[in-house]
């Protein structure tokens, strides 16, 4: 289908935002050792911190759904606000509790703008060209590695490590100010009446919203069992050391933006319930394989990009076919959607670490049983939205 000029103005300003939001979110693992020496946080602290920032994402749906209740351009700048906030907290508290308010308020930031932005194309595209939409702006998860990072080792190294932060704030307000240009106040199906307990109700009584809920969450559960370790992994089978776990990281990255583009290119002509269960079905086989390839260098290479890109391909187009499944309460279903997958990871988290010890090959093949089982549960996602 054919785009407007509006909606491709949309496209790659939201892009570029969600990249920023992106950047906040993924930096602080690259540069945790900085961080860490920095800030003055000890291992044991961090590992904490990180816990409660997960507690923070999977509470997020509470807020996030101002998208229905208040308007999704309202939605998109009370998230942009928190982001903001948070960057400015450890700016101007360089501790281990401006730290944390950077994790919680930048966490809960995202996880209200990117289900009201969702949701807002949802509105306004018709389903059978929402996969290249969200398509598109789920580019901006790989683009935030590739040229987020360099631009954050590039300022911490010649303005110091909270140089950053007060760059990201700084985005932040101009977004706002872009939003606010680009975004009607209200979308075609946004309603002030709606109530957060109405919307959260209509989501928990229908099948198929929950089936959708429970697949991002063994998707985002099967990722983590593998994701978790195969930094560890790969340096004890292979003695590979940081430049070279850079490289696998590298890897990954492009085999993000390729599942991504992926989507963007095939999902509306063969349906995003197809492109789901091919990709669960990708995941299953490159995890189950993904031992075998694991006997040299190359091959695990060769298996982690596979496992990632299959991986990215599955999640991307989740979005869009959960878009269609609950219209009435959209905006509410995609906030507990991303909560779905903090949810499932740090499940995951949990389970990851004592299966490694059983060997990678265990790893390996329970997030391929975790993905059949999510392919059991995909026949249960139904589009509700006329196409």
């Amino acid at each position: 289908m054919k785009l407007s000029r509006k909606t491709w103005t949309q496209i790659s300003v939201t892009t570029l935002i969600r990249t920023v939001t992106n950047v906040g979110f993924r930096m602080v693992f690259p540069f945790q050792p900085i961080l860490m020496k920095g800030l003055g946080i000890d291992l044991g602290t961090i590992g904490r911190l990180y816990a409660g920032q997960s507690l923070v994402g999977v509470s997020s749906p509470f807020l996030a759904s101002l998208g229905d209740t208040r308007g999704r351009r309202t939605g998109m700048l009370a998230g942009l606000t928190l982001f903001s906030l948070g960057a400015l907290s450890v700016s101007l508290l360089p501790t281990a509790g401006g730290f944390f308010l950077f994790l919680a308020l930048s966490m809960l930031g995202k996880s209200i703008f990117d289900p009201s932005l969702q949701a807002y194309f949802g509105d306004s595209v018709p389903y059978e060209g929402r996969g290249l939409v969200l398509g598109l702006t789920e580019t901006s998860w790989s683009l935030s590695f590739f040229l987020g990072m360099p631009l954050v080792g590039f300022l911490m190294s010649r303005l110091g490590i909270l140089s950053p932060f007060l760059f990201m704030a700084g985005l932040a307000v101009l977004s706002m100010l872009a939003i606010l240009l680009i975004i009607p106040p209200h979308s075609p199906q946004s309603n002030p009446d709606q109530t957060v307990l109405g919307n959260f109700g209509k989501v928990f009584r229908s099948v198929p919203a929950l089936a959708g809920l429970g697949v991002m969450l063994l998707i985002s559960f099967a990722n983590q069992m593998v994701n978790l370790v195969f930094g560890v992994w790969l340096n004890e089978s292979f003695g590979l050391q940081i430049a070279a776990l850079g490289g696998a990281s590298a890897l990954i990255g492009i085999a993000e933006l390729i599942g991504e583009g992926g989507v963007s290119a095939i999902v509306d002509r063969i349906s995003a319930e197809k492109a789901v269960f091919y990709g669960l079905l990708g995941n299953v086989l490159s995890s189950a394989v993904l031992p075998l390839l694991g006997h040299s260098t190359r091959g695990a290479y060769l298996g982690l990009f596979l496992f990632y890109l299959t991986f990215e391909f599955t999640i991307v187009s989740l979005i869009p076919l959960m878009t269609g499944v609950l219209p009435a309460a959209r905006g509410t279903l995609m906030a507990i959607n991303i909560a779905s997958a903090n949810l499932g990871r740090g499940l995951g988290s949990l389970v990851a670490a004592p299966t490694y010890l059983a060997g990678f090959w265990v790893s390996a093949l329970v997030a391929a049983a975790v993905n059949l089982l999510a392919i059991l549960v995909l026949r249960l996602v139904v589009v509700q939205e006329a196409r």
